[in-house]
C-alpha cells in the first residue's frame, strides 16, 4: 500500500512547474535562435523582396515575389554587369523608423526594384524617345513604347550608378531630380529569381 503524503504532493506540483517552465525557456530560445539566423541571412546572404507598382512592367508583375542576393556583388563595382536588375534604396524614403533611445533607432528603408543601366564613367542620356548609355541606343523594352521626355547627357561620378525601370515611361527612378544616381551603398542586392506565386517561378534577366 502506498500512502501519498502532502509533501509528495507538493514535489509533484514544484517538478510540473520546473517543466513547464524549462519548455517556455527552450521555446523562447528557439525563437530567438530562429530570428538570429532569419537575421544574419536576411543581412548578409539573401532576402526576398516584393515587386510593388509597375515600373518593371513587363520584366516584373506587381506582387511577384524576388529572392534577393545580397552576395552578388563585392566592392565598387565588382560583379555588376549593365542591364542587372537590382534592389536599392532611394535617399529619404523608409517604411518606418523606431527609436530606441538617444541616438540610436531602427530604420527600415523602402525597396525599389530597378534595372542598373550606368555605372561610375558612364554618359547617360535620354533623347528622342530611346536611352543612350556612353553613346550607344539601349532599345526601349518590348511593348513598352518610347520615353515621353527627354535626360540631358551626364557623366556619371565615381560612386554614381544610374537605375531605371523598365517601363520607362512612368517609372520613378534616377532621371527624377528628387532621386538621381544612388551612390553604392544604396544599392542592396541582385534579384536572381521570382519565387512566387509558383506558377510565375522563373530566372530573372
Amino acid at each position: 500500500m502506498t500512502v501519498t503524503t502532502g509533501v509528495n504532493k507538493k514535489t509533484k506540483k514544484e517538478k510540473k512547474k520546473k517543466t513547464v517552465l524549462q519548455e517556455i525557456v527552450g521555446f523562447v530560445f528557439d525563437l530567438l535562435v530562429v530570428f538570429a539566423l532569419f537575421m544574419v541571412i536576411t543581412t548578409f546572404v539573401a532576402e526576398p523582396v516584393w515587386v510593388k507598382g509597375t515600373s518593371m512592367t513587363n520584366t516584373l508583375q506587381n506582387n511577384e515575389l524576388l529572392l534577393v542576393s545580397k552576395r552578388a556583388y563585392g566592392e565598387g563595382t565588382k560583379g555588376m554587369e549593365r542591364g542587372d536588375i537590382v534592389i536599392c534604396r532611394y535617399p529619404g524614403r523608409t517604411d518606418f523608423t523606431i527609436p530606441l533611445g538617444a541616438n540610436l533607432s531602427i530604420t527600415r528603408h523602402t525597396a525599389f526594384v530597378k534595372r542598373l543601366v550606368a555605372l561610375p564613367g558612364d554618359t547617360i542620356e535620354f533623347s528622342g524617345g530611346n536611352m543612350y548609355v556612353n553613346g550607344e541606343l539601349v532599345p526601349n523594352p518590348e511593348k513598352m513604347g518610347s520615353i515621353p521626355y527627354d535626360y540631358p547627357l551626364r557623366q556619371l561620378g565615381a560612386n554614381e550608378y544610374f537605375v531605371v525601370g523598365d517601363n520607362r515611361r512612368t517609372s520613378h527612378d534616377s532621371r527624377a531630380s528628387d532621386v538621381g544616381p544612388i551612390s553604392r551603398d544604396m544599392i542592396v542586392g541582385k534579384a536572381v529569381r521570382v519565387i512566387f506565386p509558383f506558377s510565375a517561378w522563373r530566372k530573372v534577366q
